[in-house]
Formats: structure tokens, C-alpha cells, sequence
């Protein structure tokens, strides 16, 4: 009769601890205050082959390549690349011209694209940047202890979720913006003169005011 018992009771010790490793198991093990969920950039290139001469683009290619660039809604953090093995500068040119009516200007080299380009023609690259957090939201982590004082494996998707929806330039994720040293009136004073030029909105916005008190 006793040995019956002991078996049972060794049983349900067995089952016990069975249960608080598996509840262990599903407990945070990141102990640092660095988030584990980090936005990833991911490059894809587009790639555009236009018929060269010796003096550019001709004027139906130029429209092909205007009409590419507005369906692809070519528009900043975008970089735009010629492949042309003969080095014609005057298609360089044209490209750049194009470009330039999105803001944007030619990178000085282009990447490796599949595939060779073709006797005669040109290769316009589009190369552009997309940031996301993988694996967010992360709730994995079932169970309310703690014992190791770690963060949640969900720490961090937040923040840096709406970074990478956020930031207009995802290169920036990786290097940022360098900076020349001097301070730049344009980009400094932009947000300001962003506000100075909103128009007043309601019955009690900002000309409404100003009026009142010079009547006063």
C-alpha cells in the first residue's frame, strides 16, 4: 500500500516540475534593456533598358524613360543609377535631366543587375529601400513569471515598428545623414518656416486674434 502511494506521489513531483520547466521556457530570456526586434532594410532594383546613341536619348526614349519614372512614383530615399558600357556621357545627361524633375540625383555607380546590357543600349537602375521590424508583434511569452528580470520578447516592436513606417529615407536605418560641419539655414529653419506659412484654420485661429488685439 505504501509503495503505491510513493509511486503516485513521485508521479505527480514528475508532472510538477514537467510543468515549471515548460512554464520556465516560455519566460523572457532577454535580460538587456536592447531590443531584439530591430528594423531590417531590404534593397530591390528596378531596372529600365533604353536604346543610346551617340547623342543621348532619343526623344521617344526620353518619354519612355519620364513615363517609367512616374509609374515607379520615383520620390526621395529613392537612388537612381546609368549602366552604359560605353560610357556616353551625353546619355548620362539626359537620365540626370529626368531624374532631376523628381528631386532626385544620379548615384556615381551602378549596382550588379542581372543579365548584360544589350549592344546599343542603356540600363537605368532604380534601386529603392524598404524598412520593416519581422516577427512584431511577439507575444510568446505566456506566462506572467519573470524570475530573471528579463524584457518581454515584444519589447521594442513599437518603437521601432513606427521608425521604420516613419523615417522617408530608410538608409538612414543604417549609416544616417552626414553631416558637412556647418549648419545648413534651409533644412535647419524648416520645420519653423513650416509653421509661420500654415494658414489660419476656425472661427478662433491665429489672424483672428492678431485682429482683435490691434483693435484693441
Amino acid at each position: 500500500m505504501s509503495k503505491a502511494i510513493n509511486r503516485k506521489l513521485a508521479g505527480a513531483i514528475a508532472l510538477s516540475l514537467g510543468l515549471s520547466l515548460a512554464a520556465c521556457g516560455s519566460m523572457p530570456q532577454n535580460r538587456s534593456l536592447y531590443s531584439t526586434k530591430q528594423p531590417v532594410v531590404e534593397r530591390t532594383n528596378y531596372v529600365l533598358d533604353v536604346q543610346a546613341t551617340a547623342g543621348g536619348l532619343p526623344i521617344p526614349e526620353q518619354q519612355r524613360l519620364a513615363d517609367w519614372f512616374q509609374a515607379m512614383d520615383l520620390r526621395y530615399g529613392d537612388r537612381v543609377a546609368v549602366d552604359d558600357p560605353t560610357g556616353n556621357g551625353a546619355t548620362r545627361e539626359a537620365v540626370a535631366t529626368l531624374a532631376a524633375r523628381h528631386g532626385i540625383l544620379l548615384s556615381d555607380g551602378a549596382p550588379v543587375t542581372a543579365g548584360h546590357v544589350e549592344p546599343g543600349n542603356a540600363r537605368v537602375v532604380l534601386t529603392r529601400s524598404s524598412a520593416q521590424v519581422a516577427g512584431c508583434p511577439d507575444w510568446s511569452a505566456k506566462s506572467d513569471m519573470n524570475y530573471t528580470n528579463a524584457t518581454s520578447p515584444n519589447y521594442g516592436c513599437a518603437i521601432n515598428g513606427n521608425m521604420a513606417a516613419m523615417i522617408a529615407n530608410p538608409e538612414d536605418l543604417i549609416s544616417g545623414q552626414k553631416g558637412t560641419g556647418e549648419t545648413v539655414v534651409m533644412s535647419s529653419s524648416k520645420a519653423i518656416n513650416s509653421y509661420r506659412e500654415q494658414a489660419p484654420t476656425g472661427e478662433g485661429g491665429l489672424a483672428a486674434s492678431d485682429s482683435a488685439g490691434g483693435g484693441n
